[in-house]
Formats: C-alpha cells, sequence, structure tokens
C-alpha cells in the first residue's frame, strides 16, 4: 500500500531507513489490515439471524390468518383482518429478504466469494451470488427490496383506511398515485446504468 508505506517514510529518519525491517513493519501492518476485515462476520451473522426472525414473524401472521379464515366467520372487518394479516406476512417476508441481500453482499464484498454457489451452478467467472461488486450495487439491490416492502406496509394500511368523506377519498387516491410513482421510479433504468 503506498498511503503505508508514506507514513512509515515519514516517521523514518531519511537516513536511517533499513528496508528489510521497514518491509517487514509494513507487510505485518498490511495483513493486521486484511484480517481486520474478518470483523465483518458480525453483521452477516447478525442480519441472516434477523433475516430468520423475519420469516418466523411472517409466516406466524400468514397462519394466523389462514386459522382465522378457516375457524372463524365473520364479516367484512374480518376479512379486512385477514387480509391485513397475509399482507403483512409478506412484508415480513420481504424485510427478511433485504436483510438477506445485507447478509450475502457484505460477506461477498469484505471477506470472500461463496464458492457454493460457483460450484452448483458451474459458472467460473462470477461476480458471486448477487452480483456484487461494490457497496453502490448493494445498496441499489437493498433500496429496490426495502421501496417494495413500504409499498407493500401502505397497501396494509390502505386495506384498513375507512372512506368515509371526501377527504379520505383524497387521501386514499393520493396514497395510490404515490405507490404508482413509486413503482414506476423502480422500474425506470437511470442513464448509463445496467
Amino acid at each position: 500500500m503506498v498511503g503505508t508505506a508514506k507514513v512509515i517514510n515519514a516517521m523514518i529518519p531519511s537516513g536511517k531507513r533499513p528496508t528489510t525491517h521497514y518491509k517487514k513493519l509494513e507487510l505485518k501492518l498490511e495483513s493486521i489490515l486484511w484480517r481486520f476485515r474478518l470483523v465483518a462476520i458480525v453483521p452477516v451473522v447478525m442480519s441472516l439471524t434477523s433475516t430468520l426472525i423475519s420469516f418466523a414473524i411472517g409466516t406466524r401472521d400468514i397462519a394466523n390468518s389462514l386459522m382465522e379464515f378457516l375457524f372463524h366467520s365473520g364479516g367484512e372487518d374480518s376479512s379486512k383482518h385477514i387480509l391485513a394479516g397475509l399482507v403483512s406476512g409478506i412484508d415480513f417476508y420481504l424485510i427478511g429478504l433485504a436483510l438477506l441481500i445485507f447478509g450475502y453482499g457484505i460477506y461477498e464484498l469484505l471477506i470472500s466469494e461463496i464458492d457454493a454457489y460457483r460450484e452448483q451452478t458451474n459458472v467460473e467467472e462470477s461476480n458471486g451470488l448477487l452480483d456484487i461488486r461494490n457497496l453502490d450495487e448493494l445498496k441499489q439491490k437493498l433500496v429496490k427490496v426495502l421501496i417494495v416492502a413500504l409499498i407493500v406496509t401502505a397497501f396494509k394500511s390502505m386495506i384498513s383506511m375507512p372512506l368515509k368523506d371526501v377527504n379520505s377519498l383524497l387521501t386514499f387516491s393520493v396514497s395510490l398515485a404515490l405507490i404508482a410513482l413509486s413503482g414506476f421510479l423502480i422500474s425506470v433504468k437511470l442513464p448509463g446504468k445496467h
């Protein structure tokens, strides 16, 4: 690393620079820096654990809605409640998916590519499971999933929104327009991006 060499050179007087000791010190420092990236395993493990928890909560919400549908007969309010539970389960699945993408992305960027993926797909030159080359690509993938999760959350809120007067109908319409706009913005490709 050129930056490390400059710092170490600045610390050692110019007439007393032993090249072998200097090189050993530089290699040792760079080796420590390289191994320090393994601390990123903590957010990877925590995000994968959070994925399991999110999937479990989503499954519970959907199972509760299914049980309510099978064993409780009700009116329109019951139908809305069942639908809200189903949408809530999907929302938790999407949040879990975002956490999974985050965990995989951090692992592939900072620690190592997932070799099991390449072995199963017989792809020699791959950019990893999610094809993430830098933090910006990871951010883009996460933003897309999180926006879809927010759209689902908005949809869940709109299910239970009572339409009693003109203001509530206007609010409902504006919400629909914003959801449609966000869906459009997700699908639009920016110039120069693939």
